[in-house]
């Protein structure tokens, strides 16, 4: 089945239009104010105005300067908002990626309302610093603030407190708990003491080994040597670099240096 081809309406493509991000509670408060001015009659007579003034923007300029930073502040129109901020200082920007705006109407119809010239951010005002700490406060509080709520119960005869029937069968006794609790541990493995070589011993060894091969774990070389952990891992911090990374991750390789000697010895 085809899709249902739908019309876009462009008259007003071309139109500048500001883009802003605002916060929530500026929007909210919009919001309310909108609703208040078209279920109010006496606000907006007869006929109330569909779209109310919710805010308004002050450019301030200096005439005595020629260039100036173009300063933008945001009035709030409703002043009944608690500690809501009634004025936003707006940091302007043109630099962004080109944005067009798009609208949908109740009855299904798409129209692009304009290309967005101008992108804003806001915040409090500094006149307004006071009632926006007021404001993140009781944020603070209500968070914090955890709900808890006491109920009654009436004639309840304490049936809520007794095991259902069924279910003292599932319910494991302490004797069982003391049984569990009471499991003889298996005795750990007895390990032969591996017996220290010589170091320079040790070192021919090691060199034999990396001639064989290039790369060794340190659990190879101890499975290899028969030797402490402990007194392998000194040896091969001193002749050895570690692979922390790349297909030999994990790894020993003997450092430059004594590559070049083992080479020089095979040569010989």
């Amino acid at each position: 089945m085809a899709e249902e081809v739908k019309h876009l309406e462009t008259r007003a493509a071309e139109r500048p239009v500001w883009l802003m991000k605002c916060p929530t509670v500026v929007s909210r408060a919009w919001q309310e104010a909108a609703a208040a001015a078209t279920s109010n009659p006496e606000a907006g007579g007869a006929n109330p105005n569909p779209n109310p003034v919710v805010a308004k923007v002050v450019l301030s300029l200096d005439p005595l300067r020629d260039e100036q930073p173009t300063k933008l502040k945001m009035e709030m129109a409703q002043t009944n908002n608690g500690n809501t901020p009634k004025s936003y200082s707006l940091n302007m920007y043109n630099d962004f990626v080109p944005i067009c705006i798009f609208s949908e109407s109740n009855q299904g119809k798409y129209a692009c309302e304009g290309k967005v010239e101008n992108k804003f951010d806001m915040k409090p005002h500094s006149e307004n610093l006071a009632e926006y700490g007021k404001l993140c406060r009781e944020r603070t509080t209500k968070c914090m603030a955890k709900p808890r709520r006491v109920e009654v119960l009436a004639d309840d005869h304490g049936s809520r407190m007794r095991p259902m029937p069924g279910m003292v069968g599932l319910m494991p006794s302490s004797a069982t708990n003391a049984k569990e609790k009471k499991k003889p541990v298996p005795p750990r493995s007895f390990e032969t003491k591996r017996t220290r070589r010589g170091r320079t011993e040790m070192e021919n060894i090691l060199f034999k080994l990396f001639e064989r091969q290039p790369n060794w774990s340190l659990k190879q070389l101890m499975q290899e040597t028969d030797q402490p952990e402990q007194f392998l891992k000194e040896i091969l911090n001193d002749l050895c670099v570690y692979n922390k990374r790349g297909p030999n991750q994990g790894t020993h390789e003997l450092k430059p240096e004594y590559k070049k000697s083992t080479e020089d010895n095979n040569a010989t």
